[in-house]
């Protein structure tokens, strides 16, 4: 199985997040965030960036002290300045905690040469058929479920599950009941409008509690197509966890373990669980692993993933958009499927909107 190959855009970005949290300054703190994410960003490699000179191509918000620091990564594979700012802040230990936290993530740049890879057989882009996880105005989102709609159509998708989030996470603008059955309607309308080019699902992600429990109730729960269920708590703590998410693969009406970890880019390690344990119960009850493809988020990555295969599990690849523009983190967890070498049979969003229908049902709650 190819492994990820060195990601030199990381490494930079890391060192300028490195170095915007040991600064004293909103202003410069900022500064330093904005160029590690321009980089993040790239479509290639910053060492393509060099010039015959050894200067490098202007990036937009990448300033000359930033500009210090990409140097001297791509010289030496480290930068003395930032480890200077380090030590002088004193701030050595938390950095180190952070850096921990960045393990098998991947910029644009990589992800745009895993889509690439002829080494990298399946699942390919053009097998990807619909996006399972994504928010609207109805929750947190910023677009219309018209909007998603035509923003999956120009990606060349046939479906999509709308899965804004549960009542149970007020603090993400969960759907009220009430208001879920509102947006069913519209939904219906557009089923209609866009009969035989696309279809939309309806979807909820719901909140997996402590105890592994979901936040809805079975007969709510009977009225969704596609459930995601996604850890939103107790995302710092070192206790294992493996209980609470082998009841949630195993909960009536769930279709998807979101997120599994829930962790977040150089600052949440996410659940601790046995997860080869929460896999093998997922395999058994037919629910899909999530490959979430927020960039800051990138949970499973490709080791975990590997994993999640060999126990026989099914997998979702989604992009958690909040937008029609973020759709594209579906590429990252396309990614993602590729280096853990998923088979396209097993991705649940390379079915047709048929055997997705058919798969939901057999999970689905029954009235």
């Amino acid at each position: 199985m190819p492994a990820s190959p060195r990601d030199t855009n990381i490494l930079v970005a890391s060192l300028l997040r490195d170095l915007a949290s040991v600064q004293k300054t909103t202003q410069s703190k900022w500064g330093y965030q904005r160029a590690a994410q321009a980089i993040l960003n790239l479509d290639e490699p910053i060492e393509r960036l060099l010039l015959p000179d050894g200067t490098l191509r202007k990036i937009p918000n990448v300033g000359p002290s930033s500009l210090r620091v990409v140097m001297e990564a791509l010289e030496t594979g480290a930068s003395p300045t930032v480890e200077q700012a380090i030590a002088a802040a004193g701030r050595g230990a938390d950095v180190a905690k952070s850096r921990a936290l960045r393990v098998n993530f991947l910029s644009r740049a990589q992800v745009m040469a895993a889509l690439r890879n002829p080494r990298l057989r399946e699942p390919r882009p053009a097998d990807y058929r619909g996006d399972l996880q994504m928010h609207s105005v109805w929750s947190d989102g910023s677009d219309s479920l018209h909007d998603l709609i035509e923003a999956c159509i120009a990606r060349g998708y046939r479906y999509c599950a709308i899965t804004d989030h549960s009542y149970g996470l007020p603090i993400a603008g969960g759907v009220s009941m009430a208001d879920l059955a509102r947006q069913h309607d519209e939904i219906d309308r557009l089923n209609e409008s866009f009969a035989g080019w696309f279809r939309m699902l309806k979807g909820i992600e719901a909140n997996i509690r402590s105890d592994g429990s979901i936040d809805m109730k079975a007969d709510e729960l009977a009225r969704i197509e596609l459930v995601v269920a996604s850890p939103h708590s107790s995302l710092r703590s070192p206790a294992d966890q493996t209980p609470r998410m082998i009841a949630a693969v195993t909960a009536p009406g769930v279709h998807i373990l979101g997120h599994p970890r829930g962790r977040m880019f150089g600052s949440r390690p996410g659940v601790t669980a046995r997860w080869d344990d929460v896999f093998a119960a997922a395999a058994r009850t037919k629910v899909a692993i999530e490959i979430d493809g927020d960039p800051a988020r990138q949970d499973l990555d490709f080791e975990l993933a590997r994993r999640a295969v060999d126990a026989g599990c099914l997998i979702a690849i989604d992009s958690d958009a909040h937008s029609g523009a973020e759709l594209r983190y579906a590429d990252t967890a396309l990614a993602h499927a590729r280096l853990a070498g998923v088979p396209t049979d097993r991705v649940v969003n390379c079915w047709s909107v048929e055997r997705l229908l058919e798969w939901a049902n057999l999970r689905r709650v029954q009235h």
